[in-house]
């Protein structure tokens, strides 16, 4: 499988791209673009609602002042502040994979794309800084939301281990739990220079990870 391949196994939905669907109730899915742009607007709504005040403190009337619609639009697509919340994880895990995937694409070979990748990653998480305490929260709010979430991210990265290993670039036994040590390395850089340090310079994080990972621990002579 070359990169670009790769790329379109992670993307997850390539035929209908920046479409959210319904990713908390299938039944309630809208059916037309404007059906579309407000259950847009409700996830992304909930996403600053959720992150200022978390889950408990948040409200669904919130949320609707928020995304500009009226109560009743949000009960067309969603049943409860639960099931908005367990939507909104997967939607800012499918947008921080939208965000890095055509990054990494391109990247010339599998020690560039996880250089390329971590580096997308800080910026999406200065961007969009709500996301920890989001996914942070869903441990306790949804399990099997917040499971899925580092599942899915792991898997993407264990698929582009895999490719960069048939193609030569990496060595033959980096697996998974080469791709879960990736993960988490990328977690608490996110945290530190994301999340906690704005002015750190993101290409130079990335960039030193990157050594870690091509180069390892050993002194070199």
């Amino acid at each position: 499988m070359d990169r670009a391949q790769t790329a379109g196994a992670e993307a997850g939905n390539p035929d209908n791209p920046g479409n959210p669907g319904n990713p908390g109730n299938p039944d309630k899915a809208p059916r037309t673009e404007r059906g579309r742009r407000t259950l847009r607007k409700l996830l992304d709504a909930a996403a600053v609602e959720f992150g200022e005040r978390g889950f408990h403190d948040a409200s669904i009337s919130g949320i609707t002042r928020r995304a500009g619609t009226a109560l009743g639009s949000f009960y067309t697509y969603f049943d409860s502040k639960e099931e908005i919340f367990q939507a909104l994880v997967r939607y800012m895990s499918e947008q921080l994979r939208d965000h890095v995937t055509p990054i990494v694409q391109a990247a010339p070979d599998e020690i560039a794309a996880e250089r390329i990748g971590l580096e997308s990653f800080l910026g999406f998480v200065r961007e969009h800084r709500e996301i920890y305490r989001i996914i942070d929260e869903a441990e306790f709010v949804d399990y099997a939301s917040y499971r899925r979430h580092y599942e899915t991210t792991v898997e993407r990265i264990r698929q582009r281990l895999a490719s960069g290993a048939a193609r030569g670039e990496i060595r033959a036994d980096a697996g998974e739990v080469a791709a879960w040590a990736i993960a988490g390395m990328n977690v608490f850089l996110g945290m530190r220079y994301g999340l906690w340090d704005a002015d750190a310079d993101i290409e130079a994080v990335a960039r030193t990870a990157n050594d870690l990972l091509a180069n390892g621990l050993a002194k070199r002579d």
